[in-house]
């Protein structure tokens, strides 16, 4: 019989991608069943007891740990385990000092460190009230949060206008302000072009895809996936291409959306009209280029070669498998893109606000789209994205590779879209080639990938 133990350890506070990466390991250990270690929100709280543990109180403060296994001493050292982990957490950098008062507000951080930037991490809930503290300090901000209110973004925006900084997001997955990647983060050289981007995969894609062809980026500003909606009017995606503007080592910029809504692209085509930097528009849609079709324009612009982008091909993936099509995407411009190309099939972008509810964002945490796929039939084609950098899935084919190899073997051709850049800590070549063994084929293009998916899927693939 399975044994609970649960902890409560008041006024500890960890992020909760840090403390979902500890749950995955937690889950691992040697007898461990199920492992919570989070926050303990009301969301959590509700997740451990729908997964049957006898909870004490608790407060958002308060950091929970629910495990289940198979004895007391099994969950004991278990435990051990955990506290050397949390442990490493709380660590001091190397060469770090100590702060014996540490600040309690972004504003009094802000003040105490002369700072110009402030990223908010936080559950959706709470994103707000931190963001605006930073804002109203005169800091610019990269809010990672997701689950935030379309209201409190506009409020926001508008207020960071006012003042003359910058709100990148809410759900701004990237960035890279002057060499220093924020969020999910690929290695990238330094060089002429700027990104605005109301898309974080989107952004990494055409980073990654110019960084193969050797050509560096000055800064990546994201500005979150809602920004060209008619609700927010692309208020951030103006004052971002107005910084590029200004910014000297900036030579050529590059707009990257999901399809906006009308009336924001045309407000937005204003003001690129008044800029004097040159601007590449991939703003997805019926009859727009694709991100990679983009990224070799902005490479012309600047009369630098267009390479053959790498890819691995897979044996089999000929006319003979030729099925239904389906997309299990963790990037959501990705998966817009991937499904504008094929023009049909079944897509599903995991990376979507309802699937991240209480665990961590897909591109961390696979579990739901190892199930999807796994629960996919013979006969059909599978395209997916891998997407490498920091913050990422420290090693994403260990995962999947198995999980493609199972497919392969069932009749399912997988296709995978591996977005990341040789000096990403995974590997390029040795997560391209891993997924390779197991059966993939593999682009570092999604486009590219995409339309090799729908050719598969056509039966017309040679």
């Amino acid at each position: 019989m399975s044994t609970d133990v649960v902890r409560v350890r008041t006024g500890v506070y960890h992020d909760s991608v840090s403390l979902m990466r500890v749950s995955r390991t937690a889950t691992a250990l040697p007898g461990v069943e199920v492992a919570v270690v989070a926050m303990a929100t009301e969301l959590n709280l509700g997740i451990a007891a729908e997964l049957g543990f006898d909870l004490p109180e608790a407060g958002p403060a308060d950091l929970l740990i629910a495990l289940r296994g198979g004895g007391a001493d099994t969950l004991e050292a278990a435990l051990a385990e955990l506290d050397g982990l949390l442990a490493g957490l709380s660590a001091m950098p190397a060469g770090g000092a100590a702060v014996e008062h540490p600040p309690h507000t972004v504003r009094a951080a802000a003040r105490e460190r002369a700072a110009t930037l402030a990223l908010v991490s936080v559950p959706g809930p709470y994103a707000f009230a931190e963001a605006l503290d930073a804002v109203e300090a005169g800091l610019s901000v990269m809010i990672f949060s997701d689950n935030v209110p379309v209201e409190q973004e506009v409020l926001l925006k508008r207020r960071a206008a006012e003042l003359g900084v910058l709100v990148m997001g809410p759900d701004c997955g990237t960035a890279v302000i002057g060499g220093a990647g924020l969020g999910f983060a690929n290695v990238l050289r330094p060089g002429p072009v700027g990104l605005v981007a109301a898309s974080g995969t989107g952004a990494q894609q055409v980073a990654c895809l110019l960084d193969h062809a050797g050509v560096g980026i000055s800064h990546l500003l994201g500005v979150g996936g809602r920004d060209l909606s008619a609700d927010v009017g692309g208020l951030s995606t103006l004052c971002a291409l107005e910084a590029l503007d200004a910014d000297p080592a900036t030579e050529l910029i590059v707009l990257i959306s999901k399809p906006p809504a009308p009336e924001v692209a045309r407000a937005v085509a204003e003001t690129v009209a008044k800029l004097g930097t040159p601007v590449v528009t991939a703003l997805l849609g019926p009859g727009q280029d694709d991100l990679t079709a983009a990224t070799e324009t902005a490479l012309r612009a600047l009369g630098a070669p267009v390479p053959a982008w790498p890819s691995w091909p897979a044996p089999g993936t000929t006319g003979e498998h030729a099925g239904s099509l389906r997309g299990i995407y963790s990037g959501g411009t990705l998966c817009v893109e991937a499904r504008l190309i094929t023009g049909s099939g079944e897509f599903t972008d995991f990376g979507d606000d309802a699937y991240t509810v209480g665990r961590a964002h897909p591109m961390i945490d696979p579990t739901l789209r190892l199930e999807a796929l796994a629960e996919v039939p013979p006969g059909e084609v599978v395209l997916l994205d891998v997407v490498l950098g920091h913050g990422a899935d420290p090693d994403p084919a260990a995962t999947l590779a198995p999980a493609i190899t199972g497919a392969a073997a069932r009749g399912v051709t997988v296709i995978v879209a591996l977005v990341g850049s040789e000096g990403d800590p995974q590997g390029l070549n040795a997560q391209a080639e891993a997924l390779n063994a197991a059966g993939a084929a593999v682009f570092t293009s999604n486009a590219q990938a995409a339309g090799h998916a729908a050719e598969v899927a056509a039966g017309i693939a040679r």
